[in-house]
């Protein structure tokens, strides 16, 4: 059993990483920006605290004595241009400042390359409505690929989509970008606790989809 800690813990894909973490007997550290919004997380493994994952202080003094870390984050409040990017940074400074050794981020497959080596994003009737949010996950990746030191990294997204009301079927496989593919959040969580307790992957971005 160890103990990891999850930003942006209230999402989707937090939850489901807490939810995945407790079936391993793991203890947890959700953060969240308002504890009083998400008083359901906790429990008696979960220890739910407000932490802000721009603030490398706040990320230290917060992943203090854990042994891993997975973001899964986003602030709408937040200007999208450099969220990702402040994020990044305030993370492997802070995981580093803290001892933690291995950091899973959460992204996005918009910025996944595909078979062909294009990147999702720029295939033929992919949405485009949203690229600057794409490029802005697009340029946390690369805060990720050019600073040295911090902990070992991977991120993992779906390699297309979530399964929305997908339900946990245990596999999982990795994938490259395909806007048709789909996994489920409750699966997702598996390929990020295997990634967290037995690394595989490191420095890459790697996509997730339903194994069977």
């Amino acid at each position: 059993m160890s103990d990891i800690i999850v930003f942006g813990a209230g999402g989707r894909t937090g939850r489901a990483a807490i939810a995945e973490a407790l079936r391993r007997g793991h203890g947890v550290t959700a953060v969240v920006r308002d504890p009083a919004k998400y008083g359901d997380l906790a429990g008696a493994r979960v220890r739910v605290v407000a932490g802000d994952v721009t603030d490398a202080g706040a990320v230290a003094e917060l992943a203090a004595g854990h042994d891993g870390a997975i973001a899964a984050v986003y602030d709408p409040a937040a200007p999208t241009a450099d969220f990702f990017t402040r994020a990044v940074r305030a993370l492997r400074d802070g995981l580093d400042r803290a001892g933690v050794r291995r950091l899973v981020w959460v992204g996005l497959a918009s910025v996944l390359p595909t078979k062909s080596g294009v990147l999702l994003m720029d295939t033929a009737g992919y949405p485009q409505e949203y690229r600057q949010f794409y490029l802005a996950h697009g340029e946390g990746n690369a805060v990720l690929r050019g600073a040295g030191g911090g902990p070992d990294w991977v991120v993992l997204s779906p390699a297309g989509d979530f399964d929305h009301a997908g339900t946990r079927t245990g596999v999982w496989r990795r994938a490259d970008g395909d806007a048709e593919s789909r996994v489920s959040y409750p699966d997702f969580a598996i390929a990020l606790l295997d990634e967290l307790d037995t690394p595989t992957r490191h420095g890459v971005h790697v996509g997730i989809e339903d194994g069977r």
